[in-house]
């Protein structure tokens, strides 16, 4: 299948991240690099560097024919979360400027075979790398019941998770679930009658497991403090996310850089090391204009923020 990704927020993030010719730039979630083409476009092919991320490789393989006519481009097969120890490999102590764009891709919800839709008959997989061992399979029918439940409730904010979790557990005692129709199946039988305005029942659990699998939360706040570390003076960091939690994270980050005091009021000075790194660009995320969300359903939940390194 052809990797088709249509980049949300396009030029607002390319006005973000206030593109020098000659910078050093990285794309950590590239994709089918739509984003990344675009930086190229502002970049001196002789001059300016992009370093492009990702944790899927049939995503670089993509890119990479997208890319085909630059030549100032690094592929690197690995996770943004490992940003400071990619750049130390290529002997890149700072770079101008770094966009993560979070979340699933197009492509990889339309390629059923990965299991990222619910829709059809395949291997409950979700995995973003294929190298990893961790799999949606292994997550539906080892995790416990409370486990799966806290998973989907808070994932996927999922107000029905206990039942689904219940209904899971008593049909895997049965027999193994393996596949994503049997999985459909079951969140189906554990909820009221959906409405279809709501969209598909299993969408939210689906989006759940999957940001279990690919441990897609639980890092990025981290992720956002090296990304921001790993910046020069002036740099800058564009983030975009698609769920509560990921903006959550983000926005947390962003603040602690900024040098947001923490403590509680009631301490006379500051004791949790507050320092500032730099200035956040967007007070408010930055969300897709109407004309974009009518003509691309993905930007309706994206958000950008974007940070300035001093």
């Amino acid at each position: 299948m052809e990797f088709k990704h249509k980049p949300v927020l396009l030029k607002e993030t390319i006005d973000g991240l206030n593109i020098k010719e000659d910078g050093i730039y990285v794309d950590g979630t590239l994709g089918g690099a739509g984003h990344s083409k675009e930086i190229l476009k502002n970049l001196d092919s002789s001059k300016g560097i992009l370093i492009g991320i990702d944790r899927d490789e049939e995503a670089l393989n993509a890119a990479k024919q997208n890319l085909s006519k630059y030549s100032n481009v690094i592929y690197i097969h690995n996770n943004h979360d490992n940003i400071q120890e990619i750049l130390k490999e290529l002997n890149i102590e700072k770079v101008d400027g770094i966009l993560l764009d979070l979340g699933v891709s197009s492509y990889q919800l339309d390629e059923r075979n990965r299991g990222f839709s619910y829709l059809g008959s395949n291997d409950l997989d979700m995995r973003m790398d294929k190298t990893q061992r961790l799999t949606a399979q292994e997550v539906i029918n080892n995790y416990s019941e409370e486990h799966l439940a806290n998973i989907i409730y808070e994932y996927g904010e999922e107000k029905f998770s206990r039942q689904i979790a219940k209904n899971i557990c008593i049909q895997r005692a049965k027999n193994k679930i393996e596949k994503t129709d049997e999985l459909v199946k079951i969140i189906e039988n554990s909820i009221p009658k959906f409405n279809p305005k709501e969209g598909h029942p299993a969408k939210r659990t689906f989006q759940a497991i999957r940001i279990e699998v690919n441990n897609e939360i639980k890092p990025l706040e981290d992720t956002i403090l090296k990304s921001i570390d790993a910046l020069k003076s002036g740099g800058r960091l564009c983030v975009i996310t698609f769920h509560s939690l990921e903006d959550r994270a983000v926005k947390n980050a962003m603040n602690r850089a900024k040098g947001v005091c923490t403590c509680p009021k009631d301490i006379p000075y500051c004791v949790c090391g507050a320092k500032v790194l730099g200035k956040v660009i967007t007070k408010k995320p930055i969300i897709a204009s109407d004309e974009e969300q009518k003509e691309n359903t993905r930007s309706k939940s994206a958000k950008l923020r974007i940070f300035e390194k001093i």
